[in-house]
């Protein structure tokens, strides 16, 4: 096994450029269910007919689903959910999520016909830059699905892709039978064996990850597999993009609730919901910053609850 390395690099959260940025206007629908179904542990699987949002959505970005029907006052708030997969053909948004709380129980009540008001897309997306060789996929429960179409993207311009998914056990186990439908070599970990040890994916990584900056790792669902990430990029000389995760309220960044640091007397830091949630992660020579630090704490990565535990 290769020598032990530290698990400790620091990074910033930086903007990606705006030249890449190319999002499309949100719209409003209520959507039709077409099915809505539990697949796995606390995991759901949706399916809404919006094929005007099916048509623009975006590698990275998400919608805001309102889980009251029309005659309910609550759940008040809409909830974030990351676009999983598209069928452009028959203008469907397919969609995973992970039942936490009152509102993602109130989903799983919806039935084939019924609507739900469904706003999108949402968001900036990752940023796939035509120099890229190599898209390394750094994948943690829900956080999974906020990274397949950014795999589906990279196939379809030849583009090879290598993801791990990590998961506490098999049966918690999410989104590899997508990458496998898009011809991407996938590799599940999980807590339950050891095999999602950081150290040892990284030891993995190290050795067969090409030496240029023409590789793109992008990560999303936990700190460690950033951190992991951050060491990468650091021996290796990859690009890093990371999706970011906070409670959001509007997703349009009316209501300044998912600002990603702290806020000062002149300035806000970025929101998650308008200048995200895909930001670049640029690895720190030093760990002090004066500048607003990575944060991969539950709440949205894809814009669900999840694990960050690595």
């Amino acid at each position: 096994m290769a020598a032990h390395t530290e698990m400790t690099v620091q990074g910033e959260v930086e903007l990606l450029p705006k030249l890449g940025d190319t999002r499309a206007t949100p719209t409003w629908h209520e959507a039709p269910v077409v099915g809505n179904r539990h697949i796995a542990d606390r995991y759901w699987a949706l399916s809404l007919h919006a094929p005007t949002i099916a048509a623009v959505v975006q590698p990275g970005q998400f919608v805001m689903l309102t889980a009251a029907r029309r005659h309910q006052a609550t759940p008040v708030l809409p909830r974030p959910m990351a676009v999983y997969d598209v069928n452009l053909a028959d203008g469907l948004l397919h969609i995973l999520y992970g039942v936490v709380g009152a509102g993602t129980t109130q989903l799983t009540s919806f039935s084939p016909g019924e609507e739900m008001l469904c706003v999108g897309p949402l968001g900036r997306a990752f940023d796939l830059v035509p120099d890229t060789r190599h898209l390394v996929l750094l994948g943690r429960g829900i956080g999974i699905c906020s990274l397949t179409l950014l795999a589906k993207q990279a196939k379809l311009i030849g583009v090879p892709v290598t993801a791990i998914s990590s998961s506490r056990s098999p049966d918690s186990a999410i989104g590899s039978d997508l990458y496998r439908a898009h011809g991407v070599h996938v590799r599940e970990v999980y807590d339950s064996d050891g095999s999602s040890h950081v150290q040892r994916l990284y030891d993995d990584l190290e050795r067969t990850m090409p030496q240029e900056q023409s590789t793109l790792i992008a990560v999303c669902g936990s700190r460690r597999l950033l951190q992991m990430a951050g060491n990468l990029a650091r021996s290796r000389g990859a690009q890093i993009q990371v999706s970011l995760e906070a409670h959001m309220a509007c997703g349009l960044g009316y209501c300044h609730g998912c600002a990603t640091g702290e806020r000062s007397a002149t300035d806000e830091s970025p929101l998650i919901c308008q200048d995200g949630p895909a930001f670049s992660y640029v690895v720190q020579e030093t760990t002090t910053s004066s500048r607003f630090q990575a944060s991969v704490s539950p709440s949205r990565s894809s814009p669900q609850s999840r694990s960050a535990t690595g």
